[in-house]
């Protein structure tokens, strides 16, 4: 994939039926392969834009890894639909 993306998933309200999609954002859980080290920022921000232009509305991209909470990481779990895994 253009981005190095190893597994993207949707969360929170857009994957379950409270989504309002005239109020909501959307909610993705990305995890990158390992070689897209030396270019993180560039892909973690090229990523963002491009799934707010496909979708045209705000996106929240949660790098799932760095996920340290156990209660937020519960919570995405409980709702995270995978969309793509390499």
């Amino acid at each position: 994939m253009r981005y190095g993306v190893r597994r993207l998933g949707l969360f929170g309200s857009a994957a379950t039926d409270t989504y309002a999609p005239e109020e909501s954002d959307l909610d993705f859980l990305v995890e990158f392969e390992p070689t897209v080290l030396a270019t993180y920022a560039d892909a973690y921000f090229g990523l963002l834009e491009a799934l707010e232009r496909l979708f045209g509305r705000p996106v929240d991209l949660v790098i799932g890894p760095a996920i340290r909470n156990p209660y937020f990481l519960e919570a995405v779990e409980r709702t995270r639909t995978p969309i793509y895994e390499a």
